[in-house]
């Protein structure tokens, strides 16, 4: 079987927005709430609370993000929903009116389409919420609804509020706010095609999938991706899946998934003994104990392996998410954590994804810290900012970057050097982890070309033509990286 992923997100840099974090519109428009009283923008977020961002305020920060060279938005949820994340599902077919509603994410899909800026939405479609209509007909009329087989409903009466007395249903992690389709009804199942292609037809250009490993009904992601190709061959669908995810990257249901696989041991060789442990316990994505460069390497060269090239090239690759701390807080504020870490993100095969902030040095704590507010311009850190669009730039600039063969030169103490060859295009990338100047005799003869000149970061270089092999001499200064190419 040919396996086929959408061309465009091999050469995409993604931006993950939390909508009511990112952007507050700055015009008046009538919509709901707008006097409302919002949680302070600056101050830190609460679990319940609402600062009021909203898709105008996208909209109005498109130019900044074409300017930073981003062409794809995943959005994390926008449909109506009682809660700030909106992962409690009220309705499927509205975007919630707190963000502008419809009419406003069909402005934005627009305006975002002429920049060629690629948009990408949340499906939460393992569970709804207490709220979902259908749910709700079920607390009103008990097991007289239509809908109880909807759900995973185990005994009368069902209780979605009350804790002193066994909530009788399946909530998703024993959550009573969320309760669990049956994906098994074929109405059910139906039901979630039916919204997937809707939001296709209505323009957007793919779906991030919810914990979909909890779907356990055979054929339904396989069916997914059949209904939306059909409409549009090009939509991206990518998994939330932490771990190996060969399961479902077989070809036949996620373009890829968010790659934390690359996230954490990128965090632990760049971060190294710098984790600020109490923000990376108890989390899945092992960005702790500290790697050296052999170690990273073969987890790296492990990665690489474990799935179609073609996938490779349209995995979700990530740092942080708004499921994790973000990599400044992790890293104990240490920015050059941050360089290293980016510079080896922008330089991997698969589609890079900043989470929104980050890209400014925005701080955060595990949730809901790491869900603050996009800083005022005035608390940017410029430092990190031109990193990232450098690195971007630099991105676009070299297609091996994007779509050439990854290969590692040299991986001894806390030297990482690796190649990125497509054609007659060879980039070598140099990360120095450690906390001293090192040096690199660096075996290059699989090389058919000596890159000559330093296209990012600092470094000295030189090419011993006197050994029988392409022997490149690099020394990096402490905590820092740097890319050759050809002029």
């Amino acid at each position: 079987m040919q396996i086929q992923t959408p061309d465009w997100v091999k050469h995409a840099v993604f931006y993950q927005i939390f909508p009511d974090r990112f952007a507050k519109s700055k015009q008046l428009r009538k919509r709901l709430l707008r006097s409302a009283s919002w949680e302070d923008w600056e101050a830190m977020p609460t679990l319940q609370g609402y600062k009021g961002g909203d898709l105008w305020g996208v909209m109005e920060q498109l130019d900044y993000l074409q300017d930073l060279g981003i062409n794809a938005i995943y959005f994390t949820p926008i449909f109506q929903s009682a809660s700030n994340h909106r992962y409690h599902t009220h309705d499927y077919y509205q975007v919630d009116p707190m963000l502008g509603g419809n009419p406003a994410f069909k402005e934005l899909l627009d305006a975002a389409h002429q920049r060629n800026i690629k948009v990408v939405l949340d499906g939460v479609f393992n569970h709804s919420s207490r709220g979902f209509f259908f749910f709700h007909d079920v607390l009103e009329n008990g097991p007289h609804s239509p809908w109880v087989d909807w759900f995973k409903i185990h005994d009368w009466p069902v209780s979605p509020y009350n804790g002193e007395y066994p909530a009788n249903y399946e909530g998703w992690a024993d959550n009573r706010a969320l309760p669990v389709f049956n994906h098994d009804n074929p109405e059910v199942r139906e039901y979630i095609m039916e919204i997937a292609e809707y939001w296709i037809k209505f323009g957007m250009d793919g779906w991030r999938l919810d914990v979909p490993f909890e779907v356990k009904t055979p054929g339904f992601w396989q069916e997914f991706r059949d209904r939306v190709k059909t409409i549009n061959p090009d939509a991206y669908i990518v998994g939330e899946v932490w771990h190996d995810a060969r399961e479902w990257l077989d070809g036949t249901q996620f373009d890829g998934v968010m790659n934390y696989l690359f996230a954490g041991p990128t965090i632990a060789f760049t971060a190294g003994d710098r984790v600020v442990l109490e923000q990376v316990q108890g989390r899945s994505y092992d960005p702790h104990p500290p790697l050296f460069a052999k170690e990273y390497a073969e987890k790296m060269q492990h990665l690489l392996q474990l799935y179609p090239w073609e996938i490779e090239l349209t995995q979700l690759n990530l740092l942080a998410s708004h499921d994790t701390a973000r990599l400044l807080t992790i890293a104990g504020g240490d920015k050059p954590s941050i360089e290293l870490a980016t510079l080896l993100l922008l330089t991997f095969p698969g589609a890079p994804s900043i989470y929104y902030g980050d890209e400014v040095g925005l701080p955060g704590a595990i949730d809901p810290d790491s869900r603050r507010g996009f800083p005022l311009e005035a608390n940017w850190d410029r430092e990190i900012l031109q990193t990232h669009r450098e690195l971007i730039a630099l991105r676009h600039s070299y297609p091996s970057l994007r779509t050439g063969e990854y290969r590692v030169l040299y991986a001894r103490g806390e030297l990482y050097i690796f190649a990125r060859i497509l054609g007659t295009e060879e980039l070598i990338v140099a990360v120095n982890a450690g906390t001293a100047p090192t040096k690199g005799d660096v075996d290059t003869s699989s090389l058919s070309t000596q890159p000559n000149k330093l296209v990012y970061g600092t470094g000295e270089f030189e090419w011993n033509v006197e050994s029988e092999t392409k022997q490149l001499i690099l020394n990096l200064p402490a905590r820092s990286g740097c890319i050759l190419g050809n002029s």
